[in-house]
């Protein structure tokens, strides 16, 4: 059984190993904190009614100083977006090489999914969701690249699971149910209710009914 991968800095190496070649921020750091406040606060208050200076008390500097990490509150909620994408993408990768069989990847996406969605990135996941229409044009585009790569993961394990007629549904139709579902399960989901996320992960597989 494949477990979901700590998000913790200090034991994921994976993290370390992307803070190390500049592709996220550093949670300890005064960027990778601000990117944490960030998420929080356009989650709870929304992107548009949070202000620099709410970004700057959050993480205790002067509004002046934010500028020396982003040029632009757009900026600060790009990075937010970019920077999940990035880490949840190489845990999902190197979940699905620990997994022998094309089943055995798709429970490796769904429990890293679940995992994200209720974990440590989950304010920036849901920040992902909710306020993709605040960023402009160009800033889209720059997301969607990473976005694409991320959702390539998914519709290659449904595809090959589709052509083996495992997987009935089409696959792209597919995806979007499940995003759905494993998105909304934040609203309900509790840690401490019983259920593990590997508990949940097996609910989802046998919803699919997978041949």
């Amino acid at each position: 059984m494949i477990e979901p991968v700590t998000q913790n800095k200090n034991e994921n190496p994976i993290l370390r190993a992307l803070v190390a070649e500049n592709l996220v921020s550093d949670p300890a750091g005064a960027r990778g904190r601000l990117l944490k406040e960030a998420a929080r606060l356009f989650r709870e208050k929304g992107y548009e009614r949070t202000t620099v200076r709410d970004l700057a008390a959050a993480v205790g500097i002067q509004s002046g100083s934010l500028f020396h990490h982003f040029r632009t509150k757009e900026e600060i909620l790009k990075a937010v977006m970019v920077e999940t994408i990035r880490l949840n993408t190489a845990i999902m990768q190197q979940a699905m090489e620990a997994a022998d069989t094309d089943r055995d990847k798709l429970r490796a996406l769904i429990l890293c999914e679940l995992e994200s969605i209720t974990g440590q990135t989950g304010e920036a996941m849901a920040v992902l969701v909710y306020e993709w229409r605040s960023l402009s044009p160009a800033a889209q585009a720059g997301v969607l690249v990473l976005r694409d790569i991320y959702e390539r993961l998914w519709l290659d394990v449904l595809e090959a699971l589709a052509e083996q007629g495992v997987v009935k549904a089409e696959p792209f139709i597919m995806r979007r149910m499940l995003t759905g579902a494993l998105s909304w399960t934040v609203t309900w989901y509790r840690p401490d209710g019983g259920m593990t996320l590997a508990d949940l992960t097996d609910q989802v597989i046998a919803m699919l009914r997978l041949d």
